[in-house]
């Protein structure tokens, strides 16, 4: 595969940046991660491992620094943290950002990318999608469920844009499935639907995709959940289509049956939970909107005491 000259920096090394940050790394293409802590002395020691059934790395060498202000300028930053840390995220990779960096948000939610572009303006800020369930299992070490590895990325508001152009280029080097997508705001919003629910019933019920898939009642708690993000969407006027709701089934049949969301794994480990940025925001954008969200409401209320995690 052809190299590309590209500079990427990776703000946040946790499922999605140590994972797809790895691929393009081992691809040559220049990497930087920013990690800190255990998880980032490890890397620093032993190189970022990927435990993952189809796309295993083992010990890979790459440059890591828990200070953004070393890395200089890039063309790309990746952006992966966490919901609640975007607006610190976007402070610190302020000397990572040029006059055309492109900073792309690969996270959950719907929020991220305006909270990015109000800090860095909107001509440096994209948005993306990240399809893949894939946790840190110890420090340095990625664990991926599964094989699904997918990312879509595209401009707000549609266009073109040669900078994702680039690195949609950089991410085919590196095999890395991805989609340069027309309409990023609808495929937000597609997997918001799906996120959403999945998070919400995994996280509530401590359980498994593959348990509740096959419970009749609980198949039919998911599809309500899914039902009335969609439902806030159409309000909001953002185009889901009338089969969303299936697809989001559908994907949830052909997952393995181990998988749980982020915010289970976030749950069960006592860490803070991404649940006012999920269940949380469904419930608020529906009140505004005059949809009711009864299931995503039991969600938010059972769970509310647990998001700031022990």
């Amino acid at each position: 595969m052809r190299r590309i000259d590209m500079r990427i920096a990776i703000m946040g090394t946790g499922g999605v940046g140590g994972f797809f940050g790895a691929k393009l790394a081992a691809s040559g293409a220049d990497v930087t991660f920013i990690a800190r802590g255990a998880h980032g002395a490890a890397i620093a020691e032993r190189g970022l491992t990927i435990d993952s059934p189809a796309h295993p790395v083992a010990g890979l060498a790459v440059r890591v620094t828990d200070d953004p202000a070393r890395v200089g300028p890039v063309d790309v930053v990746m952006v992966a943290v966490k919901l609640w840390d975007t607006a610190a995220a976007a402070e610190q990779l302020r000397p990572m950002v040029g006059p055309d960096t492109v900073v792309i948000s690969f996270q959950n939610g719907i929020e991220a990318g305006p909270l990015l572009q109000a800090a860095l303006g909107p001509a440096h800020v994209a948005g993306g999608v990240a399809h893949i369930s894939a946790t840190i299992a110890a420090p340095g070490v990625i664990r991926q469920v599964g094989s699904l590895a997918r990312i879509i990325f595209g401009a707000f508001g549609g266009g073109t844009d040669p900078r994702l152009a680039a690195f949609s280029e950089a991410c085919r080097a590196a095999g890395i499935e991805h989609t340069l997508s027309p309409d990023i705001d609808r495929a937000i919003w597609e997997k918001f639907v799906f996120l959403s629910a999945f998070s919400a019933i995994t996280a509530l019920t401590r359980k498994p995709i593959g348990d509740i898939r096959t419970d009749a009642d609980l198949r039919a708690f998911l599809r309500d959940a899914a039902s009335e993000t969609a439902a806030v969407a159409r309000a909001g006027g953002v185009a889901i289509a009338p089969e969303q709701v299936d697809k989001v089934l559908a994907a949830a049949d052909n997952l393995p049956a181990a998988t749980r969301a982020s915010m289970a794994h976030d749950l069960e480990r006592g860490a803070r939970l991404e649940l006012p940025w999920l269940s949380g925001t469904v419930v608020k954008l529906g009140a505004e909107l005059g949809v009711p969200t009864p299931v995503h409401r039991a969600v938010w209320c059972a769970l509310k005491l647990h998001a700031g995690g022990r």
